[in-house]
């Protein structure tokens, strides 16, 4: 198996050799048939001293090396920045820092293809609409505009042919998971083609601003009830897969407020109700906002939090959530090993799993924890931590664990701008009865309930049916059971022969105390000097424990040539 050779391509698999070789794995470059790649003399990653001595800068430069490569891999980056499984934390940190911002393109571009989307002139659709974008990224940029009824926009506009780029990287890239799943361990192990499916799937729905109009009403539906929280509504009659024009938020982001600003702030109640949505979106709902680094969460006039950027979002099902619940619960109480073990119920263990080792590892890193003050408690990181040791001891974890530690990782740099003293783990002790009896709650929707009287009702209309079925057959003698056991007479020959065993044994041992007991007694029979009966008793006692090892080590030998001649799965 090899990669395509197909010109557009070349460039592509050249860029990711150098990248491999760059980082220290040649090996996945001559694994995945990018040879082309493996360049002498490529530069290594550059060093820094920092506060602490010696760091290196290789996160950093990775997500240089990504951002030169285009719009597809700035977000493979940030997918990848939260799979401590396959990057080692300094990486993460790097990659957790990717600027998704590149220069804007042409505003008559822009113009036009706003014109084109909306069907209208841009004069008709607004009073006002401003052609220098106030923000660019890689998939598309933003521009302020006013509707005719005067209401502030938002305008996002799709950058021209990153479909076309995006949908030609991706070919490239599962043609190069293929090679490498057939071709390393690594790629068998994490299954890179079905990651990289996902990943399609997740950036072919962020290129839809249709899905992404979707996904604010929704979270904006999901949350109403947080009144220091804000989701924009989307202007869904203006909206189209190219274009998504939403409500506009003016605000400053999080992390760049001023101590004298925060001093007017309630930080602990905008923390507490930041967290506790999270917590909701993610144990309750099952759809949670998966990116809400810092320059997605933007303080308001009013003092609310506003959650911008829906492209990436995740979903998680109901069986999942309850495994969460527990998990993140035996995080925040300290309990490692019950940790381990729910993370063991998420995962899928490989044939050559440490169990021991892993329950060892996380019991140790939740417990490292404890000792730490509120400040300092880094849940997310515990989070990773997890995912990473599970990778280590050949677990594989869903991504779904991942995204939920980094998702923390970020709510705790917020938590901590707004309110100093903010501790995760207590916010999820607090809030989790409330998540619980919402989740109750949920689980007893009308939908629910209706399908479960349903069923019920055909369990009632066919009980009669099957309860006379039953009766006929109980009644004819024609009920069988079967039972999947081991062979009963194999079983019985067994114990008898422990039975006898032991029989013999506690004879023996009343032949030897019959025999001390009788050497005290005086008597004209003797043997060698000794009363008669007590050397007969003995002698007894010789000749049958000497029978029993004789018959044990024959019976032994017997049965060992057995299983050999049958194998391990006679019955």
């Amino acid at each position: 198996m090899s990669v395509s050779l197909k010109p557009r391509h070349l460039k592509l698999y050249a860029d990711l050799g150098r990248i491999f070789v760059r980082y220290g794995r040649s090996d996945l470059a001559a694994g995945g048939g990018l040879e082309a790649g493996l360049l002498e003399g490529e530069p290594a990653p550059s060093e820094v001293e920092g506060g602490n001595g010696k760091r290196t800068r290789k996160g950093e430069d990775l997500a240089s090396d990504l951002e030169a490569m285009g719009p597809t891999f700035i977000k493979a980056g940030q997918l990848l920045s939260t799979r401590p499984d396959l990057l080692p934390m300094e990486y993460l940190v790097g990659l957790s820092r990717l600027q998704d911002k590149v220069e804007p393109f042409d505003s008559e571009e822009a113009e036009r293809i706003l014109a084109e989307e909306l069907g209208v002139r841009i004069s008709k659709a607004f009073s006002r609409f401003d052609s220098e974008p106030i923000a660019s990224a890689s998939l598309g940029q933003v521009h302020y505009a006013e509707m005719r009824d005067g209401r502030p926009v938002a305008v996002k506009i799709q950058r021209p042919g990153v479909r076309q780029q995006v949908a030609s990287d991706l070919e490239a890239m599962e043609k190069v998971a293929e090679v490498m799943a057939a071709r390393t361990e690594l790629g068998e192990r994490f299954d890179l083609v079905a990651m990289v499916g996902e990943f399609r799937r997740t950036l072919t729905a962020e290129l839809d601003y249709r899905q992404e109009a979707r996904n604010l009403e929704r979270l904006g539906e999901n949350l109403k009830k947080f009144d220091r929280l804000l989701v924009p509504r989307p202007i869904m009659d203006f909206t189209t897969s190219r274009v998504l024009v939403m409500e506009w938020v003016e605000g400053v982001r999080v992390t760049s407020l001023r101590p004298l600003a925060r001093m007017e702030l309630d930080g602990e109640e905008l923390a507490s109700q930041l967290f506790e949505a999270y917590l909701q979106q993610v144990l309750v709902d099952g759809f949670f906002h998966a990116d809400p680094h810092p320059g997605n969460l933007s303080l308001t006039a009013d003092h609310r939090i506003a959650l911008l950027d829906l492209g990436m979002v995740a979903r998680i099902s109901s069986s999942l959530q309850e495994r969460m619940v527990r998990f993140l619960m035996a995080v925040s109480q300290g309990d490692g090993e019950e940790a381990a073990q729910v993370a063991i119920k998420l995962g899928e263990p490989g044939p050559d799993f440490d169990e021991v080792g892993f329950v060892a590892a996380v019991t140790e890193l939740v417990d490292r924890q404890q000792g730490v003050v509120a400040k300092d408690i880094e849940l997310g990181k515990v989070v990773l931590g997890v995912t990473r040791t599970a990778s280590e001891h050949r677990m594989r974890i869903p991504g779904d664990l991942s995204m939920l530690g980094k998702t923390l990782l970020n709510l705790d740099r917020v938590g901590r701008t707004l309110d100093p003293e903010f501790d995760p783990n207590q916010a999820i002790r607090t809030h989790v009865a409330n998540i619980l009896r919402q989740r109750m709650w949920k689980q007893a929707s009308p939908g629910r309930v209706a399908a479960s009287l349903l069923e019920m009702n055909h369990l009632i209309q066919e009980l009669p049916t099957r309860l006379n079925k039953t009766l006929d057959l109980v009644s004819s003698n024609r009920v069988q059971f079967k039972v999947d056991a081991f062979d009963e007479v194999y079983m019985m020959e067994g114990l008898q022969k422990i039975a006898n065993r032991i029989t013999l044994g506690l004879v023996m041992a009343a032949l030897i105390v019959g025999a001390a007991m009788l050497m005290q007694v005086e008597t004209n029979f003797t043997l060698l000097g000794y009363p008669g009966l007590a050397m007969i008793l003995f002698i007894g006692a010789v000749i049958g424990g000497v029978a029993l090892v004789v018959g044990i080590v024959r019976s032994d030998e017997t049965s060992t040539e057995s299983h050999h001649r049958t194998g391990p799965g006679r019955r």
